[in-house]
């Protein structure tokens, strides 16, 4: 697996999205989260929404997609909150793919997913990230809202790490309401058992493009 972190297409998507977000008058979480998704180059991010939510992340993602050449899908749970949606986003001047459905049951037809949010503050949010089908070079998991999970007992090996996946590092970043970011990394080869080589990740800067390489080893 390898990552490749463009800091050029980060501030891009940045400063779009602080331009776009205007309006909001929030806290910068959707600029921090668009950063992130365009920076790491996710080409397939996926959110979950609902009616009367928030929408700055949304357009922040949507504008990560949009420098990315990326697939921006967000799972509604009813026609009311795609119609909310949609609206929220057109008026932002920015759209995405929305799918009606129970997260659950509608992520089992989403493959390949490298970046992905979720509202903590939903009951079935871990449960959707654990069925999340990743994609083969790793994932960025992030749950927005995460001060409303304190005293859940939410851990992201206990929801995450299955033998194919692993997560690799976790932060809590202060911005907004909190948010619980995870890098996960994945495997087709399952479980790994007694006498298999532990692998390593090594982190190579290079100094002319200023470009980040995480490589597995």
């Amino acid at each position: 697996m390898k990552l490749v972190w463009s800091p050029d297409t980060a501030s891009k998507a940045y400063i779009d999205t602080v331009k776009s977000c205007e309006l909001y008058h929030e806290s910068g979480v959707a600029e921090l989260v668009s950063a992130m998704a365009a920076g790491w180059n996710a080409r397939f991010i996926v959110e979950t929404w609902s009616q009367g939510g928030a929408t700055a992340t949304s357009v922040g993602l949507a504008i990560a997609g949009s420098h990315t050449n990326g697939r921006h899908v967000c799972i509604v749970p009813d026609e009311r909150s795609r119609l909310e949606y949609v609206q929220a986003l057109e008026e932002a001047g920015v759209s995405a793919e929305v799918i009606v459905g129970e997260p659950e049951e509608v992520m089992n037809g989403l493959n390949g997913i490298d970046f992905m949010v979720v509202d903590s503050q939903k009951k079935d949010f871990s449960r959707v990230l654990r069925v999340a089908k990743l994609s083969n070079k790793g994932a960025v998991l992030v749950c927005k809202n995460a001060n409303s999970k304190s005293g859940t007992g939410f851990r992201w090996r206990s929801v995450i790490d299955d033998g194919s996946r692993r997560v690799v590092r976790c932060v809590y970043l202060p911005v907004g309401k909190g948010l619980d970011i995870a890098h996960v990394a994945t495997s087709n080869g399952g479980n790994s058992g007694p006498g298999k080589v532990k692998r390593r990740w090594i982190k190579h800067v290079d100094r002319q493009s200023g470009e980040e390489h995480v490589i597995r080893k």
